[in-house]
């Protein structure tokens, strides 16, 4: 007998800690842990469709350029559901910034991608574990959008492949004891725990059921895993009939699973270059993600989760692709379970948008540096150490200028200073060319000239000393 869905009411504060309250049982030399996650944030809106939302760019904010051929079709590719009249462009950050360019691959366009609503569909989504566990559960968001989300049912499996799970690894997921529920706006949703045993740097495979008209999505465009969606609920279903595909996240913002005590999680907040924009799909290899494989290669930190929350596009101080790093740090950093470490990569989209020449609006490293330090202290009251990642050299992108190189190499001296930071990692050096500090080496340069490609993400993940995180 199917459960009546549960709508939930609670103030969000209060919604939160209801949800919360669902793993109260937990055994005492264990906790739970994030071993994944993703940075959601608002599309835009369709004409006419319902739902304002929330978190748009900012006033002032440059204005999206007008969509390309190209742009367009990326549009319409990354949501087949979708008709391609109603296809719009991504916003862009300035041209030539983080989230501006497609990437290759067949990607859809990063920055705040368009997803068509679902109904009376099934998404699959696909996730890449870094921690293992003999538990887990999955975080539903609805925090950017102004209209509630019923979730019809919901699924979590091994991923065996091409959309597909592994049989005999289904688990129907429930929601205070519900197996459906509707999720108001503004909130966050944990799901009960079910016994699964997660392998760690392993595939899941979550399958959400939409049953009717979405609206507008809370969505991440860049997911670097194919997503699969197919008409009816199919959530249960071992694969996935006649998919549609597309490369986002919808809804869901982080598995966790049920660890030792002395596990925790790395968050990695940046930009478009955390996201792992110009890296392979389906192969993971953004750096965060090879951080992970390193922990986990290492006797001594295998206890250690890597989460990435990149948003392709993203500003520390503003609006524009997604909320800016300071309004989102408590949802996507200091909420995470098990939090111990950020790694945050953030300034280039700020400087290549309003660090490019003098004006009333433009930004200075010191205003920068002082959106650092709020990062900072935060973090610290929740007992969060901090490792603060040096800006990458962009020459060669049409936003980088003399002022803009100025204000990156005054960032990078202060992140490099004893006593700023917790820990430091340095992928400027790790990515400049010797000959020319002011760009990327040409072999780690996929041709954009400011986003790493699979092997620089590598070196960025090879230039993390692990000690730093053993000693907590």
């Amino acid at each position: 007998m199917r459960l009546k869905p549960l709508f939930l009411t609670l103030p969000v504060g209060l919604a939160t800690l209801a949800s919360l309250a669902v793993g109260q049982n937990t055994p005492s030399n264990e906790h739970w842990v994030a071993t994944w996650a993703t940075a959601l944030q608002l599309v835009p809106n369709r004409p006419g469709g319902r739902g304002a939302g929330r978190g748009g760019p900012a006033p002032g904010a440059p204005a999206a350029p007008a969509a390309t051929g190209s742009q367009a079709a990326t549009a319409s590719q990354a949501t087949p559901n979708a008709p391609q009249s109603t296809a719009a462009p991504a916003p862009q950050a300035a041209p030539g910034g983080q989230g501006a360019q497609q990437g290759r691959g067949g990607r859809g366009s990063a920055g705040n991608a368009q997803v068509a609503p679902l109904s009376d569909q099934t998404v699959r989504m696909i996730v890449h574990t870094s921690l293992g566990g003999r538990q887990v559960r999955v975080e539903l968001s609805n925090m950017l959008t102004a209209d509630p989300i019923e979730v019809g049912a919901a699924h979590i499996a091994i991923h065996k492949g091409g959309g597909a799970i592994e049989a005999g690894t289904d688990r129907a997921l429930t929601f205070s004891g519900h197996t459906s529920i509707t999720i108001p706006s503004g909130a966050l949703i944990l799901s009960d725990p079910v016994n699964l045993q997660v392998a760690p740097m392993s595939d899941l495979a979550v399958s959400l059921y939409l049953p009717h008209d979405t609206g507008v999505t809370t969505v991440h465009p860049l997911s670097l895993h194919t997503t699969y969606i197919s008409k009816g609920d199919v959530t249960a279903s071992e694969s996935m009939p006649e998919p549609q595909t597309n490369l986002s996240y919808v809804w869901l913002s982080s598995v966790d699973v049920l660890a030792p005590l002395d596990a925790f999680t790395v968050v990695a907040l940046g930009d478009s270059i955390t996201d792992g924009f110009a890296t392979t799909p389906n192969t993971d290899r953004a750096w965060p993600t090879l951080l992970a494989k390193r922990f986990q290669g290492n006797k001594a930190t295998q206890h250690v989760a890597v989460v990435n929350q990149g948003i392709s596009g993203n500003q520390v101080l503003r609006d524009g692709a997604g909320v800016s790093a300071l309004a989102r740090l408590d949802r996507d950093v200091i909420a995470r379970p098990g939090v111990k470490w950020v790694v945050l990569l953030e300034a280039i989209n700020d400087i290549n948008i309003r660090g490019r020449a003098e004006g009333p609006q433009s930004v200075t490293s010191d205003e920068l540096i002082a959106g650092y330090r709020q990062i900072i202290e935060r973090c610290h009251t929740y007992g969060i150490q901090v490792m603060g990642a040096t800006i990458m050299p962009d020459e060669g992108v049409p936003t980088a200028t003399e002022r803009g190189e100025k204000i990156r190499q005054e960032i990078n001296a202060w992140i490099r200073a004893k006593g700023n930071f917790d820990a430091v990692v340095d992928f400027d050096k790790v990515v400049q060319d010797p000959a020319k500090p002011t760009r990327i080496r040409p072999e780690l340069d996929p041709g954009d000239h400011i986003h790493p490609n699979d092997a620089a993400n590598q070196l960025m993940a090879d230039a993390f000393d692990l000690s730093v995180f053993k000693k907590r």
